[in-house]
């Protein structure tokens, strides 16, 4: 086998220029006539190192590949067969610089099951996902077992829903097949909406065959299903793209469509652009946009599997869910059972981002503790800085702080401490971060996308912004903690939807484990984290070095000059942050903001 040159086309990878990169080995390998292969991917899972790509049969793993360097990769490492250490990781943690994937301890610590195929095969070639394997999972079940043994099989595996919710998957299943109805539907939830959360559109991107051999598998075990969805959100181009080549594909190998491999067993599949709001993550509100309604949930029950699309029985699964059983049905239940805990079994994938050294698309057992994948796949904190807090389940979920690393991650730990496994965004944060703050981003997060239809959310979620933007300017008064505690109480209890009982998570759980920052907001006019710029008052220090930038970038004038210096007039003072922005050597701080006394004294001092 000659070389192949495996180059990542997941989206970070796009943005950091991989096209270019990609387009760059294809003209290089022609020019200079060496005998290798350029075949574009899925997501590597390395976003930190973007562009990234892989030299098989060695292994090589090489990041920060621009299009800049391929001459000379392709001159010394495929030509020559040498080395180029430049585009080697090192590790963080034991400082060993690494040749290959497996040498990493991003990589090490991983079990992939879901994200299988990503960085291996081409995305839009069927012929590479058949040569994994590919759609054998799906010739077995239509040639050799019943649909009961199907559902079985999942039961079996105790596969939870990815995305969020973790209903167990093999008994939605059965209830869809048990439901009374002449037409069902199987619907992909791909509206991946969490800020920082990108497996979905990665395994979308990267390995759309086994999303669609997944859902095909579904629609023979429920009986009486012919038509299936995959709901996509329109900002993600890419896998509509690819997805869309997918399906035409399957067809024409005669894997989707009318008799599928010549079984008598009918089904095929559309893609639903979706508008891209957040609330369209919630199943039965999905399933009122594919149908061109406005998108609102309805009280359940009935539940969709007894009354879904166009009120017939549907079986809706996220992406993740269904990229797990083909390897399910190939490999068995008791052998995906084996992994995870006793009440999360499996695997699950994350996105690992914030202030670690290592960010990027992981999956490890269920199980896995928090500290682990901070110090392990994360490689530790950032510029070595104190860890704070991480934040999984997006807007909906919670920040947990370091007494709790040693947490394992799985449906019911999370949720004991006031977060959740969420779609499997998980957001590293550290001392510079303030958790008001990053409690008030996510909470506007979720008002704003609120579709309004209940009083609960769209009323609570106001209220609880207003008091909050109140506190990260400076004017919180006392009772606002305990105000947003009841609040929030309330939302959880009575809101319609999961995505509305859950929008209070990030505020209730930083409440619970930073409450003294909130009590610094309101009684001290203080931010412990010095982030938060309307809270307090902009000090000159004694290490200003009289340059005169802050004075120039000060759209008030606040900043005057006498004597012996420069000083900010408070009265002047919007606390707009421009100052600290251009100070070269960090004179300007922020203290806690006191009464004209104070203010006199620091004057006097100036």
């Amino acid at each position: 086998m000659g070389l192949v040159v495996k180059v990542c086309q997941g989206t970070g990878c796009l943005a950091a220029g991989g096209e270019e990169t990609f387009r760059a080995f294809q003209e290089e390998i022609a020019r200079q006539g060496v005998a290798a292969r350029v075949i574009p991917t899925g997501c590597q899972g390395f976003c930190q190192g973007a562009p990234v790509i892989t030299v098989e049969p060695r292994g090589w793993f090489l990041h920060r590949v621009t299009a800049a360097d391929v001459p000379k990769i392709v001159d010394v490492v495929l030509k020559r067969g040498g080395e180029l250490v430049q585009h080697y990781y090192r590790d963080p943690l034991t400082g060993r610089l690494c040749r290959r994937p497996e040498d990493m301890s991003f990589f090490q610590h991983q079990l992939k099951i879901a994200l299988r195929n990503l960085g291996k095969i081409n995305p839009m070639d069927i012929e590479d996902y058949l040569a994994v394997g590919g759609y054998t999972a799906l010739a077995r079940v239509l040639q050799s077992l019943d649909p009961t043994t199907v559902i079985e099989e999942v039961k079996k595996s105790g596969l939870r829903g990815r995305g969020g919710a973790g209903f167990p998957t093999g008994v939605k299943w059965e209830g869809a097949r048990r439901a009374p109805g002449e037409r069902k539907f199987v619907i992909c939830n791909g509206d991946e909406g969490d800020p920082g959360a990108f497996m979905d559109a990665s395994l979308m991107e990267g390995d759309p065959h086994a999303v669609i051999e997944g859902m095909i598998i579904c629609a023979y075990a429920i009986g009486d299903c012919r038509e299936g969805y995959i709901y996509v959100r329109e900002e993600y181009p890419l896998a509509v793209k690819r997805l869309g080549v997918a399906l035409e594909q399957a067809r024409a190998y005669g894997l989707l469509g009318e008799n599928i491999l010549g079984t008598g067993f009918s089904f095929d599949i559309q893609i639903k652009k979706g508008a891209g709001a957040f609330v369209c993550g919630e199943s039965t509100t999905l399933m009122m946009s594919i149908e061109g309604k406005r998108p609102s949930p309805r009280v359940t029950p009935p539940r969709s599997v007894e009354k879904g699309l166009w009120g017939m029985p549907t079986c809706l699964n996220n992406v993740e869910t269904f990229a797990n059983i083909p390897v399910i049905i190939l490999r068995g239940g008791e052998w995906y059972a084996q992994y995870g805990t006793e009440g999360s079994k499996g695997t699950k994938a994350f996105c690992l981002t914030g202030k670690v050294k290592n960010t990027g698309l992981i999956e490890v057992p269920m199980g896995t503790t928090l500290r682990d994948i901070v110090d392990k796949l994360g490689g530790g904190m950032l510029g070595d800085s104190q860890f704070k807090a991480v934040q999984t389940g997006g807007p909906s979920g919670g920040c947990i702080p370091e007494p709790y690393l040693d947490t394992p991650v799985d449906y019911e730990s999370l949720s004991r401490l006031g977060s959740m496994m969420g779609s499997g965004g998980m957001v590293v944060v550290d001392e510079s971060t303030c958790m008001v703050e990053f409690a008030r981003f996510f909470l506007n997060f979720t008002q704003q996308e609120s579709c309004g239809k209940c009083t609960p959310c769209r009323i609570g979620t106001y209220e609880m912004l207003r008091i909050l933007n109140r506190i990260v300017a400076g004017e919180g008064r006392e009772g606002d903690i305990e105000l947003l505690e009841s609040i929030g109480r309330k939302i959880k209890e009575t809101a319609l939807c999961g995505l509305g009982q859950s929008a209070p998570n990030p505020v209730l759980s930083t409440i619970k484990y930073f409450r003294e920052e909130y009590e610094a907001h309101i009684r001290e006019k203080r931010c412990p984290a010095g982030s938060c710029t309307k809270v307090g008052r902009y000090v000159i220090g004694e290490d200003c070095v009289q340059c005169g930038w802050c004075r120039e970038a000060c759209p008030q004038g606040a900043i005057l000059e006498r004597r012996d210096g420069f000083f900010i007039a408070p009265d002047l003072c919007q606390r707009c942050g421009a100052c600290l922005g251009v100070c070269p050597v960090g004179a300007i701080y922020i203290e806690p903001a006191g009464g004209e006394e104070e203010w006199s004294k620091v004057s006097s001092v100036r």
